[in-house]
């Protein structure tokens, strides 16, 4: 056994901004041949023969690109709506297109998506 105790681990974990933790289970999952993705479920078709359609109930808020003369209003946007550091959401925001939020209800959506498009960024939804 290792000399790491699981309350180091849980104290180096909450520490991890937010990108940091997604370094991590990515190289996680490289490293393990893993996936963090939820499995996906698909519904039997209706008994009448047509295709099940299903309401999307999970998206994901891209940032799809930022005018120069509005980096300032987005950064500080991005930074409400993430929690992230200035670093952090000055180099997603430079890094666009990148996922803002994933797995976010419609409404919450809905809602990023205005607050970045008032602060002049292009946002997509997927």
């Amino acid at each position: 056994m290792s000399s790491v105790t699981k309350e180091q681990v849980i104290t180096f974990l909450e520490n991890l901004t937010l990108l940091e933790a997604a370094g991590l289970v990515k190289e996680l999952e490289e490293k393990f041949g893993v996936s963090a993705a939820a499995p996906v479920a698909f519904a039997a078709a209706p008994a009448a023969g047509g295709a099940a359609v299903e309401e999307q109930t999970e998206f994901t808020v891209i940032l799809s690109s930022v005018p120069a003369d509005k980096k300032i209003n987005v950064i500080k946007e991005i930074r409400t709506i993430t929690g992230l550091g200035l670093k952090e959401a000055k180099d997603l925001v430079e890094g666009a297109p990148k996922n803002v939020k994933e797995a976010v209800n419609k409404e919450e959506a809905a809602k990023i998506k205005k607050s970045l498009e008032d602060a002049g960024a292009k946002v997509d939804l997927k």
